[in-house]
């Protein structure tokens, strides 16, 4: 074996270990890549849920104000009642 074929066998080993490597991260690339769009389609999600969530509890309130509203034009002794069953705690 010769220096020319040695040479020529290095620059086959270096440029196939180039090859792997760019593959590599090529490769690590793509996986995180995928893996972003995969966070972001769940932040997507967590978002549309927060915000329904919050729509609901806002109708909810609503209802819940009608409600006491009504009870209290029925029977105003309920309403104290009521505010003595969800503060118990408190000095009325």
């Amino acid at each position: 074996m010769n220096l020319s074929d040695i040479f020529s066998y290095s620059g086959l080993i270096v440029g196939g270990a180039v090859i792997a490597i760019a593959a590599f991260r090529t490769n690590t690339a793509k996986v995180w890549k995928e893996e972003a769009e995969a966070q972001k389609a769940r932040a997507e999600r967590l978002q549309s849920d927060l915000q329904e969530i919050k729509q609901r509890l806002t109708h909810i309130e609503r209802d819940n104000a009608r409600l006491i509203s009504l009870l209290t034009a029925l029977d105003p002794t309920r309403l104290a009642d009521i505010r003595l069953m969800t503060n118990p705690t408190e000095d009325n």
